[in-house]
């Protein structure tokens, strides 16, 4: 190495090293990977950096295992669980108080009615008895927070079905092959490496609705108040292992009878054409753990894998299925020849999915649609499609031609509750879905099943597939935003009221022409259908002092200026 080289060396390790007097470790992290990324991999000076990074890793591991301080944020579950920075709010303390809460809930539950039908669950025994699927994705410290919940159950004597690194899919599946009352999954999904996070589901295996997560939230935050409980000691007898991959094979076997996706027959036709290629980005997320044996240990160089190492930095970026990330993809899809490829992107817990055959990349405002036309005409299927408010009318569009119904509830997959045993498809435009006789879980693993069925079957990309769909029932050209206010909660609420203003019948200008509202949907925030069958929505962000707001042109050309009105409605409100 030149001297001009070592010098610049010299300099990145001191810009590196001066985050390590910064507080907040995470900082110091994200320089150093930023720093280690641009190294040769394997070469000295990356493992100088990553030297670094581990050190810096070991004071977060003390930071999990020693802070008895209140977190910084209060405990709160809400839309997917409770999340927050790993070692300042999510840590051993925090994470047992919660699992503490949980079984203080079931230990309630005979003398609450609510409870009892939220949690499907009738009786303390009953929960003990049934017990916890208990998993994690690989997020640092995961291991440590998931044997600390583990001590907590045992120790009251809930049975614990001990799947370590696993996806949102496949637990949720495992809750149901197993009967077990609930599942505990330490994962935030899609966030930045700072996250940790902690999901639960009752036993339905779905999301848990709002008079579970209250009742654990404010049962958490009442134990925070209190004298820090006594170490627990597990009891291993009620420990037993979980193959949760194994549990989702299983589930989509049996549910094929409803949705027609044969996991067997589909990946015996995928290993026999040669005319098909798949790659799957993990984003060094759990899905790594199981791909292999999702494809049964197919080798070929028709089937690859990327981001497949543990790395609880994610190289770095923000591990969630975006253009952005899907570079990796694209590249490796160039290099393929087979006429009929696609690949796949998810996010850590593998609860999210997004898809591209090089050229054309498709979110799930399409491929959900696409999913349930396929599912309707090609599989022969009957029924509605679900999909959340915010999400593209493609499906709106299909359904209409099909003469079915559409259940369009507000965000969050939890809403879907009602309509789990009836729609086809239930998914959202955040990249998650799930099919009917499967989980009420958003699940990426069976998206991808869908995808490869869809080429398989159709002999035909997915970007052919979805090209034939839009000629048939129209373009629909979605996209979201979002914008920082000053206000937030109720004062936000109130604010965010005048947009009652456009009511139907109002007009508005887009791209110079003009349009009519001919229908407002408030079931959450406001969406304004137009005229043209193009839309607008805006809706208050659950989490932070941001407006989200999300549009749906009929061509190219007035996406942008459907954004542009957008901001003009909050700009007449005083929020920009």
């Amino acid at each position: 190495m030149g001297t001009i080289e070592q010098e610049q060396l010299l300099a990145k390790k001191h810009e590196a090293n001066t985050c390590l007097d910064s507080p907040d470790y995470f900082l110091a992290i994200k320089e150093l990977v930023k720093q280690r990324e641009q190294q040769p991999a394997k070469s000295q000076s990356y493992l100088s950096f990553q030297g670094q990074i581990d050190a810096v890793y070991d004071r977060v591991r003390q930071q999990i295992i020693n802070n008895e301080e209140q977190p910084r944020q209060p405990i709160s579950f809400g839309t997917s669980g409770w999340r927050g920075i790993i070692g300042t709010d999510i840590f051993v303390k925090t994470v047992v108080l919660v699992t503490q809460a949980i079984v203080d809930m079931y230990a309630a539950l005979e003398q609450n009615h609510d409870l009892q039908t939220g949690l499907g669950v009738q009786s303390l025994a009953e929960a003990k008895k049934r017990g916890c699927v208990l998993g994690f994705d690989n997020r640092f410290g995961n291991e440590i927070l998931a044997n600390h919940s583990k001590a907590v159950l045992t120790s009251h004597g809930f049975t614990v079905h001990d799947a370590r690194e696993a996806t949102t899919g496949t637990l949720s599946a495992a809750v149901l092959e197993l009967g077990a009352a609930f599942s505990i999954n330490l994962t935030p999904s899609h966030n930045p490496l700072q996250y940790g996070g902690f999901k639960f589901n009752a036993a339905d295996a779905g999301p848990a609705v709002p008079v579970v997560t209250d009742w654990i939230t404010k049962r958490a935050n009442d134990l925070l108040a209190q004298p820090c409980l006594q170490p627990l000691a597990a009891n291993p007898n009620l420990c037993q292992p979980c193959d949760a991959l194994q549990h989702w094979k299983s589930l989509v076997r049996k549910g094929t009878v409803h949705h027609s996706l044969d996991y067997d027959a589909i990946m015996a036709r995928f290993a026999e054409r040669r005319d098909v290629a798949v790659v799957v980005d993990c984003v060094h997320g759990a899905s790594r753990v199981h791909v292999d044996q999702l494809f049964n240990g197919m080798d070929s160089p028709r089937l690859q894998f990327l981001r497949k190492k543990a790395d609880p930095t994610f190289g770095g970026v923000a591990p969630e299925p975006s253009t952005a990330n899907m570079a990796l993809l694209r590249d490796s899809l160039a290099l393929m020849s087979e006429p009929l490829k696609f690949g796949v992107i998810m996010d850590p817990d593998a609860d999210r999915i997004r898809f591209t055959d090089q050229h054309t990349e498709i979110s799930m405002n399409q491929f959900g649609a696409m999913a349930y036309h396929f599912l309707h005409e090609v599989k022969g299927k009957k029924g509605m499609v679900a999909k959340s408010v915010a999400t593209s009318n493609f499906a709106n569009a299909i359904a209409c031609a099909l003469h079915e119904e559409v259940f369009e509830p507000k965000v969050g997959f939890k809403e879907f509750k009602p309509v789990i045993k009836e729609a086809l498809v239930c998914f959202e435009e955040s990249d998650g879905i799930t099919v009917i006789g499967h989980t009420p879980e958003k699940d990426a693993y069976i998206g991808l099943l869908l995808a490869l069925d869809m080429v398989l079957t159709l002999n035909k990309t997915l970007a052919d597939y979805l090209l034939e769909l839009q000629q048939a029932y129209g373009l629909f050209v979605p996209e979201k935003d979002g914008v920082t206010v000053s206000q937030h909660g109720a004062t936000l609420l109130k604010t965010l009221a005048g947009l009652d203003r456009y009511a139907v019948g109002a007009g508005l200008t887009i791209n110079g022409q003009q349009r009519t509202i001919a229908r407002v949907i408030t079931v959450d925030g406001h969406k304004f259908i137009l005229d043209d069958d193009s839309w607008i929505m805006i809706r208050p962000s659950g989490t932070e002092p941001k407006i989200r707001f999300y549009v749906e042109a009929r061509n190219h050309e007035d996406k942008n200026a459907l954004f542009a009105t957008a901001r003009n409605m909050l700009q007449n409100l005083g929020l920009l």
